[in-house]
């Protein structure tokens, strides 16, 4: 029997390097920038207290959010297991 080799498995392994580090260049670096850009964009042209630091509240939830993205990543899978079959499950089919 002939064994099957992926060619291009360098490559592959390559692009998720690549990939890996573009994600994390973006949720340690770019994201937490955007973040301030913004309050700083908000606080000059408003010159008022108030939007400031409703732009303050809006990037933390925002950075939060993203620095947090290993602890979120399958919350959304977890949701829909405890819907569908978890002990609190409303059975409104049966």
């Amino acid at each position: 029997m002939h064994e099957t080799a992926t060619l291009a498995a360098g490559w592959i392994q390559t692009g998720t390097g690549i990939g890996t580090d573009i994600k994390a260049l973006i949720f340690d670096v770019a994201i937490p920038a955007l973040c301030g850009i913004f309050v700083v964009v908000v606080g000059w042209k408003t010159k008022a207290p108030g939007p400031t630091i409703m732009a303050v509240i809006f990037a933390a939830i925002v950075w939060g959010l993203s620095a947090n993205m290993g602890a979120l990543k399958n919350k959304t899978t977890e949701d829909i297991v405890q819907y569908q079959s978890g002990p609190n499950a409303a059975r409104t089919d049966q």
